[in-house]
């Protein structure tokens, strides 16, 4: 982002679009990497979601340069993140595959608000927390007889969230577009460490265009203007005011769901993502605190 648009889109326009642009983002490429799940397995989409998003990063910057270049501690934090994403990814996928996408959407701010506990344990965090706590014990005991493996991918889905926060505000610590840079590596990086489980699945659709381009499509909606969205936000938005907009995602993700998907939300749902929402919006992350 050197010419004049990309100083742009880097000073002027407020960090709080971009965190915007991210929510709705975030999660309707997923709803949408849902109705693929009909046509293509679950680790497959996943796969297709990354190699897509590498494919844009490899075009777009030059991420294998930026890899080389990088010094070992640099390699080891894009490393970290590539494999986070990996992991976060797949998890998040075979989660939404067994479970509603508010649900799992709810869940994943487990992991941040838990972080901002034990960073900073004041009376509003541990408030938090339990409100979290509550709140998604409220979303487990409709569905936890039925689907107890798909919270066991969305809790691994929450603990990836929560190394994803820490790992892309330092990643994002020199500016908006070096973080770019870093988070293209990482995503290459992401795509060699799921080859191995979804590449296989994928391969069908590397024959059938149109299911070709529907992956390329959710990988872009879901790995690239999120992700993107998220560095030029966090280059400009201090940790505390980040975390706290964080209370949008769940209702984000409740309301693509409703929407996109027709999962229509129980009372006890609709008061267990309401619960998570107020404990994220409660919580304060350790430097602010």
């Amino acid at each position: 982002m050197t010419s004049t648009l990309g100083r742009i889109l880097t000073t002027r326009v407020p960090p709080q679009a971009y965190f915007v642009n991210s929510a709705v983002f975030h999660y309707l490429g997923p709803a949408f990497a849902v109705l693929l799940f009909a046509r293509v397995d679950v680790l497959g989409v996943a796969w297709l979601r990354i190699a897509a998003a590498a494919a844009v990063f490899l075009l777009w910057r030059r991420p294998l340069r930026v890899f080389r270049e990088s010094s070992w501690p640099q390699r080891r934090l894009l490393l970290a993140m590539g494999v986070v994403l990996g992991a976060m990814n797949a998890c998040f996928y075979l989660a939404i595959d067994r479970l509603p996408l508010g649900t799992v959407g709810a869940i994943e701010f487990l992991g941040p608000i838990l972080l901002a506990a034990l960073g900073a344990r004041t009376p509003r965090n541990a408030l938090a927390l339990l409100g979290a706590i509550g709140g998604v014990w409220l979303l487990t005991e409709v569905r936890l007889e039925g689907e107890p493996l798909g919270y066991v991918f969305a809790f691994v889905n929450a603990a990836g969230f929560m190394l994803y926060t820490v790992i892309g505000h330092r990643l994002a610590a020199d500016g908006g577009s070096s973080g770019i840079d870093r988070l293209g590596a990482a995503m290459v990086i992401a795509l060699i460490a799921v080859s191995p489980i979804g590449l296989a699945e994928a391969a069908a659709t590397l024959t059938q265009p149109l299911l070709l381009l529907a992956g390329i499509a959710v990988g872009i909606c879901s790995s690239v203007i999120p992700y993107v969205s998220d560095q030029l936000a966090m280059a400009r938005m201090p940790r505390a005011t980040f975390s706290l907009m964080l209370a949008l995602l769940p209702a984000t993700a409740t309301a693509i769901g409703a929407l996109v998907l027709r999962q229509i939300p129980s009372v006890t749902e609709l008061a267990g993502v309401a619960l998570v929402i107020t404990a994220v919006a409660v919580h304060r992350a350790p430097e602010a605190a």
